[in-house]
């Protein structure tokens, strides 16, 4: 019998952090840069709620959870999409306003969905060259052709941890062509507290060619529900709401957000954690030999090339403890790997296993 022939996409699968290893649950796992103490108790209750109304679709536009973004962060609820997950809206993204031969700039150690979704869609990817893991505006603005379309920046970066720091973002904005559509995506913003940092938000949300991206995946613990959203003008995002189909966030996810966006003393619990225990790990590596760079995100990118071990075996080693972290081969990064920031409890144990793995 003969088959209907699917369409050629030549893109990589993307593989995301492990849950289990040797078919064994992770008892501590730190490979996707999740929430350390995961959604607040608010947003629980909310769930459970909500829980009683499923047989209801939810709102196709997600009004609701506009109009409380709006408000928090001082926006134009017209201007703002809502997508399941933050990836979602990469891929909208992608679909309207990329075409065959188009080209898609990003840096070598970028976010892989943003490859993925713009192979796709038929654009060529070019990789612009970072300096010592931090994204480079000169090199970016280097890979500029006719045919460049779109820039995607995730900044703080994944996998990564960097960050480009506001005057040169602003100055990577003012150099683009203004028909080169520039993605900021501000997955960990809320991680940075330094003063030459700005999220892509409080500088570009007046800019015609400028989307940011946002996510209650990281900071509020809502990666199991999937919801993210972005802002742009209204062109844009008139542009983007052609390709979103309806009821793309379901109900549970709108409400649980809606709640979490309020909670600010559990949001400055989770912040104030992971800035703690991003320094406190710094430390603990820096004093193993392991090479780091203390970033500005939830997580650390860690290098094993300067002492006795390599990647791949200190990550078994952590495993056989029910440890799970990232491995980096999937981004081009070698002899690498990227470890979540946990609870306290955790970030002592792999501090702890490694030097026991390490001998030190």
């Amino acid at each position: 019998m003969r088959l209907p022939t699917a369409k050629r996409i030549s893109t990589e699968k993307y593989i995301a952090g492990l849950s289990v290893f040797k078919k064994k649950l992770a008892k501590i796992k730190l490979s996707a840069n999740e929430s350390a103490f995961g959604p607040s108790p608010k947003v629980v209750k909310e769930y459970n709620k909500i829980s009683k109304s499923l047989k209801f679709y939810p709102d196709s536009e997600g009004a609701f959870l506009r109009k409380k973004l709006a408000k928090k962060f001082k926006l134009d609820s017209s201007r703002i999409i809502l997508g399941s997950g933050s990836d979602q809206i990469f891929e909208f993204i992608c679909k309207a306003y990329l075409n065959k031969n188009d080209e898609v700039i990003v840096s070598n150690y970028s976010f892989i969905v943003y490859r993925i979704y713009s192979k796709m869609n038929g654009a060529k990817v070019v990789y612009a060259k970072e300096n010592n893991f931090f994204a480079s505006t000169k090199n970016i603005l280097s890979k500029v052709t006719k045919k460049t379309k779109i820039v995607f920046l995730a900044n703080p970066n994944n996998p990564t941890g960097t960050y480009i720091d506001k005057k040169n973002l602003k100055d990577l904005r003012k150099k683009l062509r203004s028909n080169i559509l520039l993605v900021v995506d501000d997955a960990y913003f809320e991680y940075v507290k330094k003063k030459n940092y700005s999220s892509g938000l409080d500088l570009f949300s007046k800019s015609k060619n400028v989307i940011v991206t946002r996510t209650f995946s990281k900071i509020y613990g809502l990666a199991g529900l999937r919801v993210g959203w972005g802002y742009s003008s209204k062109k844009i995002i008139e542009s983007l709401n052609q390709v979103k189909p309806p009821f793309n966030v379901n109900m549970p996810a709108l409400h649980a957000a809606s709640v979490a966006i309020l909670d600010r003393n559990w949001l400055k619990k989770e912040i104030d954690h992971i800035n703690n225990w991003r320094k406190i790990m710094f430390k603990k590596f820096k004093e193993m030999k392991i090479s780091t760079n203390e970033g500005g995100a939830n997580f650390l990118l860690i290098n094993f090339d300067r002492i006795k071990i390599n990647s791949t075996k200190a990550f078994k080693e952590l495993a056989k403890f029910g440890i799970l972290v990232r491995k980096m081969d999937i981004y081009g990064i070698n002899n690498s790997l990227r470890v979540t920031i946990g609870k306290s409890n955790e970030n002592k144990k792999v501090i702890l296993k490694l030097k026991k793995i390490l001998n030190v």
